[in-house]
């Protein structure tokens, strides 16, 4: 069971590097999935800085949580994936559903599901 459950963080921390590569690199290309548009250099900066940081430190925790099976680490990425979910749920009331509104929200909660399950199964030591 641990390791499926380590496998499985493991893979959804890889899906979130990428993800933030993809705004690294080919910023004005990945945001259309995003519902983004950029503004000039200013926009791309902020998609270059903003969108990694959040989905390289959430990935990057989730990798290493899983690699050194320290279930402290995982509490990380709970934390930013489970307030990206908050701000979510907090547009769908706010705003409405959109096409997809539901796709973003899966995997934010299946983030936060793994990373709160890892964090009570996986072991707790300092790294």
């Amino acid at each position: 069971m641990r390791l499926i459950l380590t496998a499985l963080i493991f893979i959804e921390g890889l899906f979130f590097l990428v993800m933030g590569l993809g705004f690294l690199v080919m910023p004005a290309s990945t945001v259309t999935s995003f519902h983004l548009a950029p503004d000039g250099a200013g926009g791309l900066a902020v998609l270059r800085a903003d969108f990694p940081a959040l989905f390289f430190v959430g990935g990057g925790a989730m990798i290493w949580g899983a690699w050194k099976r320290n279930g402290d680490l995982l509490l990380v990425p709970a934390a930013i994936f489970g307030i990206a979910l908050l701000g979510r749920f907090v547009s769908l009331l706010a705003d409405g559903p959109y096409p997809q509104f539901w796709s973003p929200m899966i995997v934010e909660a299946i983030a936060v599901i793994l990373s709160l399950v890892g964090g009570r199964v996986l072991p707790h030591r300092l790294t």
